[in-house]
């Protein structure tokens, strides 16, 4: 309504403010720019994202708008959703992520299943039996807590050789309340485990290679941390240093399951084969249909 001096300023609603970040962040090439703008938004406000959608036609404080656009800014120049508010949430669970550790995927999701399914099978014929876990190439822990908080009578050591990404991993295991299952160490994969002294190795390791780096996406390429992604030339350089420690520090019959990029599949399977050590070879697809997971048992 006019009030003879000219139509007063449209008001910064919470909607309009996602309506106008989404079409902004859609233009800088999120792929997810809707979701980017709601957890923007609700970060700082400090609510859940569910409360926004009870409070469109409220108009955020300044000290909220102004949070909210530096948030914005930084986005739409590549910077990750997860970094920017220090959280991701993983098989149902939310962890606390630095710029240090690599942002947990949900593809790495599939890793958690196929031990949970493992050792689900195995207590079927005996239902006491303890297990020991290394999670190699921690990173935020979130393998290793998932694992912990899914399971019972189990011991897992997570490992990474980045001491950034162990102070993240310590958090989370703390916030968490598994410190009592799950213990964080340093070291270069395997290196310091005991001979024939696990029932499973899981692992998300580096596995990119150099030319794939250039191909992935800004926002993994420049705020991600190399060392989290990047194997060598060909990709399968840590995967198979891994494999060759893991068949010595497994006990018979154990399992190593490790995720890998789709590129550098049949690679991964060919040299799990050639080795003659493992059976039960399996390659494992994520939701998209793309080679994700190998899982090998060492005969």
């Amino acid at each position: 309504m006019s009030d003879g001096k000219g139509a007063a300023p449209e008001p910064w609603t919470i909607l309009r403010l996602l309506q106008w970040t989404t079409e902004h962040l859609r233009k800088s090439g999120s792929l997810s720019p809707r979701l980017d703008a709601e957890v923007l938004l609700a970060e700082a406000r400090r609510c859940q994202r569910i409360e926004l959608y009870t409070a469109f036609s409220e108009e955020p404080p300044e000290e909220v708008k102004a949070r909210f656009r530096e948030f914005v800014k930084k986005r739409a120049s590549g910077e990750p959703v997860a970094y920017l508010v220090g959280k991701k949430e993983f098989y149902s669970l939310p962890f606390t992520v630095s710029s240090g550790c690599l942002i947990p995927r949900g593809e790495t999701e599939h890793l958690v299943i196929a031990c949970l399914d493992r050792i689900k099978t195995l207590r079927n014929a005996d239902p006491d039996r303890a297990f020991a876990i290394a999670d190699v190439c921690t990173g935020s822990g979130c393998v290793a807590v998932s694992l912990a908080k899914n399971l019972q009578n189990v011991s897992i050591r997570a490992i990474d050789i980045s001491d950034e990404a162990l102070a993240v991993a310590r958090r989370n295991v703390e916030d968490h309340g598994v410190a009592g299952i799950v213990e964080v160490s340093q070291g270069d994969l395997l290196d310091g485990v005991a001979p024939a002294s696990l029932d499973f190795v899981v692992s998300n390791p580096p596995y990119v290679s150099e030319q794939e780096f250039q191909q992935l996406d800004r926002s993994v390429r420049e705020y991600e941390p190399k060392i989290a992604l990047v194997s060598g030339d060909a990709g399968t350089e840590i995967i198979d240093k891994l494999a060759h420690q893991a068949i010595e520090r497994l006990k018979s019959a154990g399992w190593f399951l490790c995720e890998f990029s789709p590129m550098i599949a049949d690679q991964v399977e060919s040299n799990l084969q050639q080795d003659g050590r493992w059976g039960n070879i399996t390659v494992l697809k994520d939701l998209a249909g793309h080679k994700r997971l190998i899982a090998a048992q060492k005969l």
